[in-house]
This record gives C-alpha cells, structure tokens and sequence, in this order.
C-alpha cells in the first residue's frame, strides 16, 4: 500500500511541474508531419490528414500535437441554439487525434496520462450538475486511441462517455471545451479573454470548412 501511495504521490507531483510550466508563457503554433504510432491503429491514422499541428511554448516545449480528420460530416442545417457554437457537427463525430507528450489535464483539472486520444464531438448536459462549466456546451471527448472502434459512426452520449472514462481513469469523463473561434489565422494559440490558450483549427466538413477553437490551457474554477 504504502508504494503505492509513494508512487501516487511521484505522479501527482510530476503532473503539477508539468502544469506550472504550461501554464505560464506564450504560445504558437507548428506544423508536424503525418501520424505514425504504434499506439494508434493503422484504421485510425488512414482517416486523418498527412499534415498535423503543434502547440509549444516559448522553449519550443510540444504542449500537445493534434492531426484532423480528412472529413468531417456536418450538416446543412446547423443547429440555431445559442449556446452552441458548432451545430453543423454531429454529436459523437470523430474530429480527429490528439497526443499528449507528458502529463496533461483535462478542462474539469483530471489527470491525463501521455499518449494518443480520440477527439469527439459532445455536448455539455443541460442539468443542474453542469451549471456554469462553459458559456458554451460544445465539447472535444478524450478517447484512448486504442479503444475507440467504431470510427465512422457517430456515438452516442452513454458510449462517449464510457471511452472518455477510460482517458480520465474517473468517473468523469475526460474533455476539453470548445471555444469561440477568432480571427482569420488557422492553425493559431490565441488567448482569450479568461487568460485560456485556445489552439485553433480549421476542420474539413463535407459542407465546407469549419473554424474552431479548443481550450488546451486553462480549466474550469467552479
């Protein structure tokens, strides 16, 4: 028991180094070339675009490395609802893969292990143990790249948030928030106006491009 708190402890530690140092600083943006991994299936890397983007620090530190689906379905008739910015998307859509290389945190402050993740599209619940999480409820799910299967198929709510349990190790799951897109450069850092970095992206919609913006930097302090 008692290694087991020690090393607890190790990587309790080592997550708030990490999250100290990205916390501070500026941002920008690089491209990275395809992605290759032995943690991701071969299925999954055949659905994304050869060319990726990487967030990094004013060191040249890679806060994370994200590569885009080569389309993404979206619909003619967005939704209208003002608390959601990317209607066209469909609920459960599979956005693209993000990497992790050290110790990360999701936006709700849970631990996220190094590695590859699936992003999908979700949204926030309207309930009362929700409230205030984001003006917005648009949201990416972290998935571990290994377990999400079913990649043409939008899942459904109980389905994201099992896979996304398995990026937290929580019975919450692990997610990052979307945020309203500024500007004409993507891929961008832009800092918005709660002091969070957002990496901003241009995904490939089968009815045109969609601007969006995901919260990496920055949690929520409900």
């Amino acid at each position: 028991m008692k290694h087991y708190r020690t090393l607890g402890f190790i990587l309790a530690t080592q997550l708030l180094w990490v999250s100290a140092v990205f916390a501070q600083g500026n941002y920008k943006t690089e491209p990275t070339g395809a992605l290759t991994a032995a943690d991701v299936p071969k299925a999954l890397e055949d659905l994304l675009d050869s060319q990726g983007t990487k967030m990094v620090n004013d060191q040249g530190a890679v806060l994370c490395e994200v590569w885009l689906r080569k389309t993404v379905p979206t619909s003619s008739s967005p939704s209208s609802s003002s608390d959601i910015l990317y209607g066209a998307l469909g609920e459960g859509a599979l956005l693209g893969v993000l990497h992790f290389p050290n110790p990360a945190a999701d936006f709700r402050g849970q631990a996220i292990k190094p590695g590859y993740y699936t992003l999908r599209y979700g949204l926030i619940p309207q309930d009362g143990n929700h409230m205030g999480v984001n003006p917005y409820r648009d949201v990416t799910l972290l998935a571990p790249a290994t377990a999400d299967k079913d990649l043409d198929k939008n899942l459904k709510f109980d389905d994201l948030v099992k896979l996304a349990r398995q990026a937290s190790g929580t019975p919450h799951p692990g997610f990052l928030v979307m945020a309203q897109a500024s500007g004409d450069a993507f891929p961008s850092a832009v800092k918005d106006d709660q002091g969070h970095w957002n990496l901003q992206l241009k995904l490939h919609g089968s009815n045109g491009d969609v601007p969006v913006a995901v919260t990496v930097v920055g949690k929520w302090e409900g």
